[in-house]
Parts: structure tokens; sequence; C-alpha cells
């Protein structure tokens, strides 16, 4: 990654985005140093223009910010870094430091769809999504009925606790095989809004 450090004196900002929500946590500078340290450590680190010092975000707090990428912008001359935190963000005990509420849940379905991708791009020993997979589209379409039914037995006789799980398993397993047929929630969304109109 080619990054100008020099073009403002040595540092670059860092916007801070959370991996899953999307949200943006925070603004901060990175020198060389700092963006190194952030590398090596998977804590993002800024270069504290008050310390005048590397400050690792959370050293004081225990808030950390572990890191999921960096990404440079198209000008080499500031970062995008995607982590996530432990804790509020803010000095102040917010979670954003636009005193923003940083828990959009339904995000997370983005999140477990791109693990889901990578379960299938890696296919690791020992995963029950990899297990999956290799069964075939047959035995994933399978699980989906199977979870389907368990579902609908939990919403009409079941319990409340009992529904909630039986449906995030057919979500779970949906996601399976949409990515193992190509496609994505996103694809569902577009279906989706395309009917809303």
């Amino acid at each position: 990654m080619n990054i100008d450090f020099e073009k403002m004196g040595g540092l670059v900002p860092a916007i801070v985005q959370d991996a899953v929500t999307s949200k943006v946590l925070m603004l901060g500078y990175m020198n060389e140093e700092a963006y190194q340290k952030t590398l090596e450590s998977k804590q993002v680190t800024f270069f504290s223009r008050s310390k005048q010092r590397l400050w690792t975000k959370g050293e004081e707090s225990g808030n950390f910010l572990n890191l999921v990428s960096i990404a440079v912008d198209c000008d080499n001359d500031a970062l995008l870094v995607k982590a996530n935190p432990v804790g509020p963000v803010c000095h102040t005990g917010n979670d954003t430091c636009w005193n923003e509420t940083n828990n959009a849940d339904i995000a997370f379905l983005a999140y477990l769809q791109d693990f889901i991708d990578e379960r299938y791009r890696q296919m690791p020993e020992g995963s029950y999504t990899t297990s999956l997979f290799k069964k075939g589209i047959n035995r994933m379409a399978q699980k989906v009925g199977e979870e389907a039914v368990e579902t609908v037995i939990e919403a009409t006789n079941g319990t409340e606790e009992g529904f909630l799980y039986e449906a995030s398993d057919l979500i779970y397993h949906l996601i399976v095989l949409l990515t193992s047929k190509g496609y994505r929630l996103e694809d569902l969304a577009k279906e989706l809004r395309k009917r809303h109109k």
C-alpha cells in the first residue's frame, strides 16, 4: 500500500469505521510509525497531536479498536480503518465521537454474509459451514426446508425463545444456500425493493 505521509507533514487522517455496522466511529491521525504499529499489534494506533507521541486507542480505557482492515484513498493521503470496537469509542463514553449510537444489529447480517462467503472460498476443515458446502445443493436446500418447518412449529406451538432460535437457524442456512448458488443477501434485498414499488 502506497501512503503519502509527506503531503501533510508526516500525518494522514485515519477515519475509523465499525467493520460490522459501517458506522463511522472517530477520526484520528497516523504517521508511518503508528500505521506500522497498527498492522503489527492489530490494535488501532494513532499519532496524538496533543501528546506528541504514539497513542493506542484504549490504552487507558481498555476500549480498544481491533483492526480488521485498512484501505488508502485514491490520492494516497487518507486511510479508512475498519475495526471492531471494544466498548464505547469516544472519551465521553459515547459509542462514536459524533454522539451516535452504534448498535445496528441488522448490520450483523452483512457481516455474517461476508463470513460465510469467506468460508466458501477457503473451506476450512472442521467448520460446520464447510461441511454444508461439501454436501452439495440438495443437502443445503433440505436443511433450509427442515429449518423452515422447525420455525413454523415453534411459531405455532412453541416458545418465543424457540421461535427466534429456529428462525435464526433458517436465516443462517438460507445464507449458506444463497452463497452456494452465487447470490448474497443483497440480491434478496434488491428483489424485495423491486416488489415494494
